[in-house]
């Protein structure tokens, strides 16, 4: 998948508003439109896209721990803030954008530096200004949940 590297190769707004959620991430999922800049910072993909649902897979590295040497929280809200905020994405309608206003997670267990995982959001709730969804990142060999999210955002008509 092609990655963005500059603020350039990033869809402009017109481009965004042109396309309904739906069609904005599986854009993203077939390489059409560039991965976001964090998610190759953070070493996660997009996977797989539904009508509601996202999935996304990554591999925490040496650089996302903290001082101690475990992965750092940072990790785990960014990743769960990207998949349930891209989940509500797949439910916005052309000519409105959206981002996220809460969310929370709640680490279950430390997942091992160099661990696959995948981590899915899906939507709960989708009405014409908010949306709301859930989230969980999961080992991908050994199946444990490592952590859970949910989130609101706040859906904006623009045209």
């Amino acid at each position: 998948m092609p990655d963005a590297t500059s603020i350039s190769d990033l869809p402009d707004r017109a481009k965004l508003l042109s396309l309904s959620g739906l069609e904005f991430m599986l854009a993203i999922r077939d390489g059409i439109i560039p991965r976001p800049p964090i998610a190759r910072v953070l070493n996660y993909d997009l996977v797989e896209v539904l009508d509601g649902e996202i999935t996304f897979s990554g591999t925490p590295e040496f650089d996302h721990t903290n001082p101690m040497g475990t992965l750092h929280g940072g990790w785990y809200g960014t990743v769960l803030d990207s998949c349930m905020a891209c989940a509500v994405m797949t439910k916005v309608p052309k000519g409105s954008m959206y981002t996220t206003l809460e969310y929370k997670v709640n680490i279950t267990r430390s997942i091992p530096i160099g661990m696959k995982v995948a981590a899915r959001g899906w939507v709960q709730h989708v009405g014409r200004s908010t949306g709301v969804a859930a989230g969980e990142i999961r080992g991908v060999e050994d199946g444990k949940i490592y952590a859970t999210g949910s989130t609101t955002c706040i859906i904006i008509k623009i045209s």
